[in-house]
């Protein structure tokens, strides 16, 4: 028992930078007090004392703004940062060194008896307010999105995000990136766009708008120069001039845009009005 209290409180300090000493931790942070509590709990709910744990449950949900239902199975290194608003079904399994942050549920779709609250296997992170509803798996080392709304089965090592919730990246794309992830950085570093071309820390839903852009212009400039080959077997003359690539355009970070220059002999506006100004007698009493 005191060894499962000291891996509880052991993992705070890990997860939180905040934390400085384990008196703090264990007098000062409700996600902890809620957890001890949801131990007994479930303690007495195995063992038949039902109406007990729920009451006592009631009182810790009172105390800490955490409601967790003494029928859930919680593993090891369980830590809920900020803690208030989260809810925990009757039916929910956790995995060992799983992180809940405020305003998460794990919630049932169904009023049947039996299995209705979602698995979270070991290593999942959940972001603050999301939502994870029905009998549903998030696989190990999976991240779930502040707010996302999951109804589905989460790979493992995925990131879900949205409402509702779906895959922006895998943690296996980090490792080995696509054939389309290497063009659309190439046609980015080549349009002048590599602080966007790379997407992979923005993947929704700025980033899938990037990449449709990118393979767009992809597409556009391999279909002009088909269009140029095909030019040149009909015996039509077309330019061999180099495009130039859009480094900025010439300018420095910084640097205010030049105006373009004027041909020579050519008057500007205001250089035309002012003659016509002057001579209109109109510029006021003297």
């Amino acid at each position: 028992m005191f060894d499962r209290l000291k891996e509880d409180i052991r993992c705070v300090f890990d997860r939180d930078p905040a934390a400085r000493n384990h008196f703090e931790v264990l007098t000062s942070y409700p996600g902890v007090h809620a957890l001890l509590m949801h131990r007994m709990n479930h303690w007495l709910w195995q063992r038949g004392l039902r109406w007990l744990a729920r009451f006592l449950s009631l009182l810790a949900r009172w105390f800490t703004g955490i409601e967790i239902h003494p029928g859930a199975r919680i593993g090891r290194r369980f830590f809920i940062d900020h803690g208030m608003g989260v809810v925990i079904g009757e039916t929910t399994d956790i995995g060992d060194d799983v992180t809940l942050y405020q305003g998460v549920t794990l919630g049932g779709t169904s009023w049947e008896k039996g299995k209705r609250h979602p698995t979270l296997e070991n290593d999942v992170v959940v972001g603050a307010g999301a939502k994870i509803l029905g009998p549903l798996t998030v696989g190990t080392g999976a991240r779930v999105g502040s707010n996302a709304v999951v109804v589905k089965d989460v790979p493992a090592g995925a990131t879900m995000v949205g409402i509702p919730a779906r895959v922006a990246r895998r943690r296996s794309d980090e490792a080995a990136p696509s054939e389309d992830d290497r063009r659309r950085a190439e046609t980015a570093r080549r349009i002048g766009f590599e602080a966007y071309g790379a997407t992979r820390d923005m993947p929704d839903p700025v980033a899938n708008a990037i990449n449709a852009i990118l393979d767009h212009v992809h597409q556009t400039d391999s279909r002009l120069q088909e269009m140029c080959t095909a030019l040149r077997k009909l015996g039509a003359e077309v330019s061999d001039t180099r495009i130039p690539e859009l480094d900025n355009c010439g300018i420095d970070a910084g640097e205010e845009p030049k105006p373009p220059a004027r041909p020579e002999g050519a008057q500007d506006a205001s250089d035309a009005e002012a003659p016509a100004a002057r001579g209109s007698g109109t510029d006021g009493p003297r």
